[in-house]
């Protein structure tokens, strides 16, 4: 047993190391960073907690925050509900399923950069083919590169469309996993589909819900590239995000310092958010266990 136990420790130094290599190291030198300030051609003046003190007195920084919340809430909840939809109805049967999963994927297998970049095209006021199926529909012409709640608005589109098929995933296989023979069980007692949707899928499904909750909460907080080729920001910095307002920090203004303090309060707002999905599942766990 312990020559077993010794020759997986092993096999896991390399991926350790990686991951010291890779995430801890930089992180503790962005760490370091944040206490200093630091700029193109400068040494590191040590400052202390000045930096995050500059950020989170920052009347964009905060701007840039409530942006993030709303559009990150609207993201992962309607992605939420699009996806447990779409999971039950893959559950329940489709026809042609093979064709209809690849379908539903497909969205995950393009760049992101791309992907982006044809909504935009799709998006164009004026000369977008959805812009002009949407105008002659009678809604007016779809000016969102003036309106930051429209901008924003589209961001969440895309995102949402981009990466509803992770969600779908993860939900889908929980779903899978659901014993087949309490839904035999139920139709023998005469229930209904909507019933056994509330009754059995929806709550065996809790555990995988919460997983994608937190990935993907973790990962919507990083939101970066719609807004960035979307808007820039723009206009007056009313449709900045924090993942741009850190970019913006760091390469427009050259001021590492804040930038990276910028980054470790990200990293500190995303370990929050999933630690409370993390003690859900925590709970729910132990009283499995009861």
């Amino acid at each position: 047993m312990r020559r077993l136990n010794s020759a997986a420790l092993l096999m896991l130094v390399p991926t350790h190391l990686m991951l010291l290599v890779v995430i801890a190291l930089p992180s503790i030198y962005v760490f370091w960073l944040s206490l200093n300030q630091s700029t193109y051609g400068s040494d590191l003046t040590f400052v202390g907690f000045d930096n995050y003190l500059t950020v989170l007195s920052s009347p964009y920084f905060w701007r840039s925050t409530l942006n993030t919340l709303i559009v990150v809430n609207a993201i992962v909840y309607v992605e939420l509900i699009l996806a447990l939809a779409m999971a039950a109805l893959f559950l329940g049967g489709v026809r042609y399923p093979r064709i209809m999963f690849a379908i539903v994927l497909m969205p995950y297998a393009i760049s992101e950069v791309v992907g982006v970049l044809i909504w935009k095209i799709m998006l164009n006021p004026g000369s977008g083919v959805l812009a002009r199926a949407i105008e002659n529909l009678g809604f007016g012409m779809l000016n969102w590169s003036v309106s930051p709640p429209l901008a924003l608005g589209v961001v969440t589109l895309i995102s949402i469309w981009h990466h509803l098929p992770f969600t779908f995933l993860l939900i889908y296989a929980g779903m899978l996993a659901i014993p087949k023979s309490l839904y035999e069980a139920s139709r023998i007692d005469g229930a209904t589909s909507w019933q056994e949707f509330w009754r059995i899928t929806l709550p065996l499904t809790i555990p995988a819900i919460l997983i994608s909750l937190i990935f993907r909460f973790v990962f919507a907080f990083r939101l970066f590239s719609e807004v960035w080729l979307l808007t820039g920001g723009g206009p007056a910095r009313f449709t900045e995000v924090v993942a741009l307002y850190l970019y913006q920090s760091a390469f427009k203004y050259g001021e590492f310092g804040t930038a990276s303090a910028t980054g470790w309060l990200m990293v500190i707002g995303s370990l929050l958010v999933a630690s409370v999905y993390l003690w859900a599942m925590h709970r729910r766990m132990l009283k499995g266990n009861d």
